[in-house]
C-alpha cells in the first residue's frame, strides 16, 4: 500500500507507516514506495566537496565494520547515492529520495546531508551498528520512499553530568554517537560540581591534584558522608585537554555542538578544596571535594567580595573558551546558599561599594561581572533559571530548570532567549517507572511516557515569548550512577522521545506509533552496546479502600501490551487472568502480575502483599489528597517516593480512621518511615485516640522518640507500636513534628518530612 503525507500535516506521529518506516525522531513527511535500495559492494556516492567527503566516509565506514565492502566515494560523475546542495531548503533540513536504482540527498548545509544519512542509517539492520562482521546472506537495503524533513527547533540538547559521574572519555562518546543519529545538536558538559573537577586547566594544576579526587563511598549519594581528617580521596578523575579536543571533534564530525559549563558561584567544593584562599574568609570549616549530597557544606561558595575570585574564573574561562569552538559558555549560577556571604567582610564591603541592597542582587552582579566576561570574549552566556531571582545579565541565555520551568518566561517577559529542561519532565535522573523495580535515586517519575508528550511551549505564555524559545534538553544528572551503564539505563529509552519532542512540529503525537518504532531502534542501541531501560513494560497499581475492601487498579504505559494476574501468589503466565477493570479484595491475596505481549512476558512481576486488618477498606480523613495510602492493606517499601507512603511536611499533623463501626482495639501498628539522607524523619511524638462520635476523643497510647532516637542516621521502615485494650469506631493518630534539621544532620537547617504508610488494627 502506498501512503502519501502532504507537507502541511506536519505533525509527528498519526502516521500508520510508523512500523516500516521506524525512524526516531520522525520525518516530517514521508511518501513511501515499493521496493529497496540494495547497498552492495558497487554502490558508490558522489558528494560535491571535501565536507561532504567526511560525512559520507564515516557512514560508508560503517559497512567495512559489518558488510565487508566499503562503498565508493567520488566527487564527481555518476553515482548510486547522490549528494546535491539546495540552497532553498532550511537548516539541518533534507530531502531523501530513495529509489530501487539510486538515493538523492538534498541538503542546504553539512547538517542536512548528515542526518539524511542518520535516517538511512536507522532503516538499515540493527547490525548495521554493532561493529561485527555479519553473515554473507544479510540484506542491507532501505525501502524506496520519499522524505522532506527538518526540525522544529535549532537547540536540540543533552546535558551529561560529568561532576558527579566521571563517564570515562570511550563511553561519553557513544553517548554522542547515539545522540547524534537522533538527530540531538547540542552537548551540555557539566564539568564542573562540589563532587568534582573534571578538565584539565594548565594554570591552575590543583584544580586536577586535589579538585578532581573525592573519598569512595557505598551509601546512596545524599547519605554519604564527607571526608574525614585523615582520609585520602581515592575516586575520581579529569579529561585533559587532549581529550576534550578528541571529544569536541568526535560531536563536530557529528554535527554536535560542545557546550562546557563551569560552574559558579555554588557547587564549587572541588575547585574551593584545591585553592581556599577564594572561599568566604568567615568559612570556619576545612573544604573538601563532596562524596555525595554534602549537608551544609555545599554552602561553601566562591566569594564575591573577591576581586582575584573574579581573575581566577577569567583564567579557567579563557582556556576553556581555547578548547570549544562553541558559541555559547555556561556558567551555572544555581542553588548559591549564601550564609557564609552573609557574614563575610568582604562580601559586605562589595555591597556598600556597588550600592547592592541584598545577598541575592549581589548574586546577580557576580554573575553578571562573569557573564560580561564572556560576551567580551565574543560568546553567549548561559545560565540556570536562578538568575530570574535578580536583574539578568545583559542578552544571558536562561535554561527554565526548576519544577516545570516557569522562570524561564520570566526571562523572556525580559526579552531573553531561553531554553526549556523542566525538572520534573526531563531530568532524567528521576524514577522511569514503578519505582519498585527501578534503581535506587530520588523525587519522584519521569515515564517514557510523560516525557513523549511534553510539549515545550505552554498555554500561559504571552505569543511572543514562543519566539524566544530556543528549544529543550535532557538533563542527565548522575548522583547515583556508578557504571557507564547505569548512565545508559537512566538516559534510554527517554533520549529517543525527548529527541522527538525536540524534532518534530507541534501537535498531536501518536505514542502508539513512536513504541513502534523505539521497538525497531532499540535493539540498534543494544547492538552498539548500550543497555537501555525496559520500564515501559512494567505495571503501576494504586489500592483504594473501598468499604471495608480494597479495590486494585494496574496499568502500563503501553497500551499495547496485555496485564495478566493471579490473586493466589502462582507466577503469571500468558493464560493468567487478563486484567481488563479494576477488582475488588474482600480478604488476604497476594496478587502478582505481568505484561504480555504475543504470549510473552515483557514487564517484571510486580508483587502486591494485600493483609486485611480492622482498619484495611477503611475511610480516612486528612488533610492530604492520598491518606487512602494509610488503609488500603499494602505496605510500602523503603523508598518514601513510591506512592505508598502519606506525607506531611514541616508541622504537625493527624488523620482520622473510620472503622465504620465500634470495634474492640487490642493492638495498632503505625508504619512510619526515615530517611535521614533526605530529611524524612521519625514523629519526636505519636499519639493515639479513639472516638465513638468523631468528636470526643479519648488518648489511649503515645509514643515518643528522643532527638537522639529521630536523627540518628538510617534509612529503615520504622513501626510504632500500641498495645492497648480499647473500644471505638474513630481512630485518630496526632503527631509532632521534631523541627529543623539540626546541625550535623544532612539536611541541617531544614524542615523535616514525616510520612506514614500503613495502619494497622488488631
Amino acid at each position: 500500500m502506498r501512503i502519501i503525507l502532504s507537507i502541511a500535516a506536519f505533525v509527528c506521529g498519526i502516521y500508520a507507516w510508523a512500523a516500516s518506516v521506524p525512524v526516531i525522531p520522525q520525518p516530517v513527511s514521508v511518501t513511501e514506495g515499493v521496493g529497496y535500495f540494495n547497498f552492495d559492494d558497487a554502490t558508490t556516492f558522489v558528494v560535491e566537496n571535501a565536507q561532504q567527503l567526511k560525512i559520507a566516509e564515516m557512514f560508508a565506514d560503517k559497512f567495512g565494520e559489518t558488510s565487508g565492502f566499503v562503498p565508493a566515494i567520488k566527487t564527481s560523475g555518476d553515482g548510486n547515492v547522490v549528494f546535491i546542495t539546495d540552497a532553498s531548503l532550511p537548516a539541518e533540513g533534507y530531502k531523501l529520495d530513495v529509489a530501487t536504482d539510486k538515493i538523492r540527498i538534498a541538503a542546504a548545509d553539512n547538517a542536512g546531508f548528515f542526518y539524511a544519512l542518520q535516517t538511512l542509517r536507522q532503516l538499515l539492520p540493527a547490525a548495521f551498528d554493532s561493529g561485527i562482521a555479519q553473515d554473507g546472506a544479510m540484506k542491507w537495503q532501505v525501502p524506496v520512499m520519499k522524505v522532506e524533513d527538518q526540525p522544529r527547533f535549532g537547540f536540540r540538547s543533552l546535558m551529561i553530568d560529568v561532576a558527579r559521574y566521571f563517564l570515562p572519555k570511550s563511553e561519553l562518546l557513544k553517548v554522542i554517537d547515539v545522540a547524534a543519529m537522533l538527530k540531538i545538536n547540542k552537548l551540555h558538559l557539566h564539568l564542573v560540581d562540589d563532587t568534582g573537577w573534571r578538565i584539565e586547566i594548565k594554570r591552575y594544576p590543583k584544580l586536577m591534584q586535589v579538585g578532581a579526587w573525592r573519598m569512595h563511598r557505598d551509601e546512596p549519594f545524599p547519605a554519604r558522608p564527607n571526608q574525614r581528617p585523615g582520609e585520602e580521596p581515592n575516586e575520581g578523575g579529569y579529561y585533559t585537554q587532549d581529550d576534550i579536543r578528541e571529544i569536541v571533534a568526535f560531536a563536530g564530525e557529528r554535527q554536535i555542538e560542545v557546550i562546557p559549563e563551569i560552574e559558579m558561584p555554588a557547587h564549587t567544593s572541588s575547585s574551593l578544596a584545591a585553592y581556599p584562599e577564594f572561599a568566604c574568609p568567615s568559612v570556619d570549616k576545612p573544604i573538601t571535594v563532596l562524596p555525595g549530597g554534602g549537608g551544609v557544606n555545599t554552602q561553601f561558595i566562591y566569594c564575591a567580595g573577591n576581586d582575584s575570585v573574579y581573575t581566577f574564573i577569567q583564567n579557567v574561562l579563557d582556556e576553556v573558551m581555547a578548547l570549544f569552538p562553541s558559541e555559547y559558555i555556561h556558567i551555572g549560577g544555581d542553588e548559591a546558599v549564601k550564609t557564609y556571604w552573609a557574614k563575610c567582610p568582604r562580601c559586605k564591603a562589595r555591597m556598600e561599594a556597588e550600592n547592592i541592597s541584598s545577598l541575592e542582587d549581589l548574586q546577580g552582579y557576580f554573575m553578571a561581572r562573569i557573564s560580561d566576561y564572556v560576551r567580551s570574549k565574543g560568546k553567549k552566556p548561559i545560565a540556570w533559571d536562578e538568575l530570574t531571582n535578580h536583574k539578568l545579565p545583559d542578552d544571558i541565555i536562561i535554561y527554565g530548570w526548576r519544577g516545570l520551568g516557569e522562570a524561564a518566561s520570566k526571562a523572556a517577559a525580559q526579552g531573553h532567549k531561553f531554553v526549556m529542561t523542566p525538572a520534573r519532565v526531563l531530568y532524567f535522573i528521576r524514577y522511569q517507572g514503578p519505582q519498585w523495580f527501578e534503581p535506587y535515586t530520588y523525587f519522584g517519575n519521569i515515564t517514557l511516557k510523560d516525557v513523549y508528550e511534553y510539549e515545550p511551549e505552554q498555554s500561559s505564555w504571552k505569543p511572543e515569548y514562543a519566539q524566544l524559545l530556543m528549544g529543550i534538553q535532557a538533563s542527565m544528572w548522575t548522583e547515583f550512577c556508578r557504571t557507564p551503564g547505569d548512565v545508559y539505563h537512566q538516559l534510554f529509552p527517554r533520549l529517543l522521545a525527548a529527541s522527538e519532542v525536540a524534532w518534530c512540529p507541534k501537535g498531536d503525537r501518536d505514542w502508539q506509533g513512536f513504541l513502534q518504532r523505539a521497538d525497531v531502534q532499540l535493539p540498534r542501541l543494544q547492538a552498539m552496546g548500550i543497555n537501555h531501560a525496559r520500564s515501559m513494560f512494567n505495571i503501576d497499581h494504586k489500592l483504594t479502600p473501598a468499604d471495608g475492601k480494597v479495590q486494585v487498579e494496574m496499568s502500563c504505559i503501553r497500551p499495547d501490551v496485555e496485564i495478566r494476574y493471579s490473586t493466589d501468589g502462582t507466577e503469571p503466565t500468558a493464560k493468567s487472568k487478563l486484567y481488563e477493570k479494576p477488582f475488588e479484595l474482600k480478604k488476604q491475596a497476594v496478587v502478582k502480575a505481568a505484561t504480555f505481549s504475543g504470549g510473552k512476558r515483557e514487564g517484571e512481576v510486580l508483587v502486591l502483599d494485600v493483609a486485611f486488618n480492622k482498619a484495611t477498606g477503611c475511610e480516612t480523613q486528612s488533610n492530604v489528597a492520598n491518606d487512602y495510602v494509610l488503609t488500603n492493606g499494602l505496605r510500602g517499601s523503603d523508598r518514601h517516593s513510591d506512592f505508598e507512603w502519606a506525607g506531611w511536611y514541616g508541622k504537625d499533623g493527624s488523620f482520622v480512621i473510620d472503622l465504620g463501626r465500634r470495634t474492640s482495639i487490642k493492638k495498632v501498628t503505625v508504619g512510619c518511615i526515615n530517611n535521614s539522607s533526605m530529611g524524612v524523619h521519625i514523629p519526636s511524638e505519636l499519639k493515639l485516640s479513639v472516638s465513638d462520635d468523631n468528636k470526643s476523643f479519648k488518648t489511649v497510647g503515645t509514643k515518643t522518640n528522643t532527638h537522639e532516637e529521630v536523627f540518628r542516621t538510617r534509612t529503615a521502615i520504622e513501626d510504632a507500636v500500641f498495645d492497648t485494650n480499647t473500644k471505638g469506631r474513630y481512630l485518630k493518630v496526632e503527631f509532632t513534628n521534631p523541627g529543623k534539621c539540626p546541625v550535623g544532620d544532612f539536611k541541617e537547617g531544614q524542615d523535616v518530612w514525616i510520612y506514614f504508610d500503613e495502619v494497622i488494627v488488631e
